[in-house]
């Protein structure tokens, strides 16, 4: 009996450059999303989310490396990529004299026309006046009409750019419906952010890049074991403990001290707690946060 052929990610990318002059904005970036999974890709502004995302759209030429997305060179044949890719990008521009519902309509059209009731339903609770003209737009509802363009009509495909940026916290809340509801349809999503809370509470997998490269990536369940453990302590001995060789993002005011510290130093920080004279303790356990800041911070705290 044969084999089942062997699944191809939606998204693979391998030892993926792009310069700039002299500046690497990607430096051999290995990226593999799979079919059906909400995917994080994590790092802080400046590194390299949002290039490597063009790349992916086709919109720039990579120096090195290669791109696939539904096993196509987004470069060498875009129209057939885009064909099963919606795109909101973090900073939106609108044609400042079509109407929010135009603009939509604009735009879903390039993939083929908005499925109408759907269309009217995300309107309605992204609360989008769609008849005034899109120079009259907050930053906020800017954003708006680029998610109910990319939500209302499906897609194989969402690569979302700092989507949720402008948003207020409800409209976040319609946002993050709106990442479920594609992703129990059985569409792929990359989503590109720098909101933790975001990303812990929508994806099942995350890469984390920093300078133009993944440095760590795989299941939030898996990622959690390598993640580093927030400490709150008070009384006398707090000062003691923040001293401590190793902890990261140390806070430390009177008899109250804050700060993050990796599994290998657990043995020796409770060791120390349980003579260092203290009225109250609590452990938070491990996030999302402190994975990434474990990449970003050295052990004073500070961001190189």
């Amino acid at each position: 009996m044969a084999s089942a052929p062997a699944s191809h990610p939606i998204i693979d990318t391998t030892g993926l450059v792009k310069a700039f002059g002299r500046i690497r904005a990607l430096d051999r970036l290995d990226l593999r999303v799979e079919e059906g999974e909400v995917h994080g890709f994590l790092g802080p502004n400046g590194a390299g989310k949002s290039t490597a995302l063009r790349i992916l759209l086709g919109l720039i030429r990579a120096t090195s490396g290669t791109a696939r997305v539904f096993g196509l060179d987004p470069w060498r044949d875009p129209v057939r990529a885009h064909r099963d890719i919606a795109y909101v990008p973090g900073d939106v521009s609108l044609w400042p004299n079509l109407s929010g519902g135009e603009v939509i309509d604009l735009l879903t059209g390039l993939r083929g026309g908005a499925d109408e009731r759907l269309r009217r339903e995300l309107i309605d609770e992204f609360d989008l006046d769609p008849r005034r003209k899109a120079r009259t737009y907050s930053k906020g509802n800017r954003q708006k009409v680029a998610l109910i363009a990319a939500f209302a009509r499906p897609a194989r495909l969402y690569l979302l750019d700092e989507p949720s940026s402008g948003l207020d916290p409800l409209m976040e809340l319609v946002f993050r419906r709106q990442v479920q509801r594609v992703s129990a349809a059985g569409a792929t999503v990359l989503l590109s952010s720098h909101i933790l809370s975001e990303v812990e509470h929508l994806c099942g997998r995350v890469t984390i890049i920093r300078s133009g490269r993944a440095v760590e990536t795989g299941a939030l369940a898996e990622l959690r074991h390598l993640k580093l453990t927030h400490f709150r302590v008070e009384g006398p001995g707090a000062a003691k403990l923040a001293g401590l060789p190793g902890l990261y993002g140390v806070l430390a005011e009177g008899d109250v001290a804050e700060f993050d510290v990796h599994p290998a130093d657990l043995p020796q920080v409770l060791e120390e707690a349980a003579t260092a004279g203290i009225s109250g303790l609590s452990v938070s356990p491990p996030s999302l946060e402190s994975l990434f800041l474990s990449h970003y911070d050295d052990p004073t705290g500070q961001v190189p």
